[in-house]
């Protein structure tokens, strides 16, 4: 297996040019969202167990980005929560419209960036990305992952 180390250097190959940055800072977490509100209108059961499988495999990397991820997923599903409150019809559209939008602007990125994404390449990266976010934010406030 892959130390969290290695995941990084090779999931940040593609992800060189500022603007490819910025977009994957933004929209990473929006689709992270997303998938967590689009599995929770589908089933919540599946979403469950989609959050703890991700959460087993960061924890396998690094038990801080565990708790950090942890913690993320537990706000995300709040917001997706109030979606549903609102109505489960605007928890699907808003996770359909969010998505949409925000994979255009990711491959925008990967464009820009002249690189393929690094899902393309292995799958896992999907898990990756957002700890890419989490790591770049700890490295930022001094914390060692």
């Amino acid at each position: 297996m892959k130390t969290i180390d290695q995941w990084l250097e090779e999931y940040g190959e593609s992800h060189q040019n500022p603007t490819n940055k910025l977009i994957h800072w933004v929209c990473v977490p929006l689709i992270t969202f997303c998938v967590i509100g689009l599995f929770w209108y589908f089933s919540p059961l599946f979403a469950c167990a989609f959050m703890g499988f991700a959460l087993f495999f960061y924890m396998r990397l690094s038990i801080k980005l565990a708790v950090a991820m942890a913690v993320i997923v537990t706000v995300m599903l709040g917001c997706v929560l109030e979606l549903e409150r609102i109505g489960s019809e605007v928890l699907l559209w808003t996770t359909v419209i969010i998505f949409v939008v925000s994979w255009i602007l990711q491959f925008v990125g990967h464009h820009i960036e002249g690189k393929k994404p690094s899902f393309l390449k292995d799958i896992q990266f999907l898990l990756i990305g957002p700890l890419w976010v989490v790591c770049f934010l700890f490295r930022r406030i001094g914390i060692r992952y």
